[in-house]
């Protein structure tokens, strides 16, 4: 394949931001939602530079950060997204970050239809782009990033994200003072109708029940009242998946991703329990915050269907890592049962060279507050979940409605969002 086109070779043909916009907006009476899923028209209207709060704890600012972090590559997947919000994330990332600390900014190009899209970005200084010649996915894509990417720490972004005030700096201090941190920032809702950029709240951490579905939920009651500093990490068990930072080294000594997952979906608890599971960590740091636009349904074609590719892909992470566990998987989500989803021996070969811990250690030091064993009972719909503690049971919903991380003040709980 070839390699990553560098900024440095086109720079001097400079980057018309204006030609790049306007070939790409909406016709008169075109449904602004139809191609992306969000309000293209609004995404137009605003600046690529546009300001947006700083939405972080008042605390945050005061906190130093160490003079020689490391540089990171950047890197954003993406398949026909809108040129507003494509250029908005990268100027985000160029204007509110310190020079030193981007390396690269890899843009991949997951076979969009026009590979203009990315390749005339490049033209934009520290900017470089890779195209897949077939689609492939995120989780294939962010493997290609990450394998021509020169940086010891990787980030990964979504390509519809607008980064905040000192965004990367707390994640980067994490990750050096331990490479088997993978660290998340807070992750603020960018409106799909407006673009309203929202603060999201700061006692949420990442969450599932045994369909593998992720939720967002409030960090649990006996943790909230020993945050004695809002600066403080947030341990968490599993992370959204589409923003974050790890060591580079580390990523490849854990196996990168399942490349044999489809697509999109599943990738985040495969990686999240295998980082946990084989001598690492996951935290989100409140200091940092990147906005997302959350999206209700795919703006794309999955060649299976989501569902069948999303079933796919979290039966190949039951299979390789929840061990007896699995069961409640298939419990919770019947569907799977008798699916194909290829072969996993090389995945769990890994497993056993690494030592693993098991996933009954996972949900005893890392999850105990994941509850509701599910009970197949003749008859029903739905399985019903049992409360370990109590012994209570509840019907379990087949398939929860998608919703955005909770902002200030909501419930315990929030269901998973459509996140690519």
């Amino acid at each position: 394949a070839p390699g990553p086109r560098d900024a440095g070779s086109v720079l001097k043909q400079g980057f018309d931001e204006k030609a790049y916009l306007a070939a790409k907006q909406l016709k008169p009476g075109e449904d602004p939602y139809r191609q992306h899923a969000f309000n293209q028209l609004e995404s137009d209207k605003l600046s690529p530079d546009r300001a947006i709060r700083d939405t972080r704890h008042y605390s945050c600012p005061s906190v130093s950060y160490s003079s020689d972090l490391p540089a990171t590559s950047v890197i954003i997947t993406f398949h026909n997204e809108a040129r507003s919000t494509l250029l908005r994330t990268v100027k985000s990332v160029l204007n509110r970050t310190p020079a030193s600390l981007i390396q690269e900014i890899i843009l991949v190009d997951d076979f969009s239809s026009d590979p203009e899209d990315c390749l005339l970005l490049t033209r934009i200084p520290k900017v470089k782009c890779l195209r897949n010649d077939r689609r492939e996915g995120l989780i294939r894509s962010r493997v290609r990033g990450a394998d021509v990417a020169t940086a010891a720490f990787l980030t990964f972004l979504d390509s519809h994200c607008e980064v905040n005030t000192e965004w990367l700096q707390p994640m980067l201090q994490r990750v050096k003072e331990d490479h088997t941190r993978v660290v998340s920032p807070i992750i603020d809702v960018i409106s799909l109708d407006n673009f309203a950029y929202l603060a999201a709240s700061a006692d949420l951490r990442g969450g599932f029940d045994w369909s593998l579905h992720f939720k967002w939920e409030q960090i649990p009651l006996e943790q909230k009242i020993a945050r004695t500093d809002p600066t403080k990490p947030i341990r968490t068990p599993v992370i959204a998946g589409g923003i974050f930072v790890i060591d580079k080294s580390w990523f490849n000594h854990l196996g990168k991703y399942d490349a044999q997952m489809d697509i999109w979906g599943g990738e985040n608890f495969e990686l999240s329990f295998r980082v946990w599971m084989c001598g690492g960590s996951l935290e989100i740091v409140p200091c940092s915050r990147v906005g997302h636009v959350f999206r209700k349904r795919h703006p794309y074609n999955f060649p299976e269907g989501n569902a069948l590719t999303y079933i796919r892909n979290t039966k190949r992470t039951a299979e390789v890592w929840m061990d007896e566990y699995k069961q409640y998987y298939y419990e919770a989500r019947p569907s799977a049962i008798g699916k194909a989803f290829g072969s996993v021996a090389t995945r769990v070969e890994q497993r056993k060279k690494m030592n693993c811990k098991s996933f009954r250690w996972y949900l005893d030091n890392v999850y105990p507050e994941l509850t509701g064993l599910p009970l197949t009972r003749p008859g029903r719909a739905h399985p019903r979940f049992q409360d370990r503690e109590t012994g209570m049971s509840k019907e379990l919903e087949a398939f929860p409605a998608p919703a955005g991380p909770g902002l200030c003040g909501n419930s315990d709980s929030v269901r998973a969002w459509v996140g690519e």
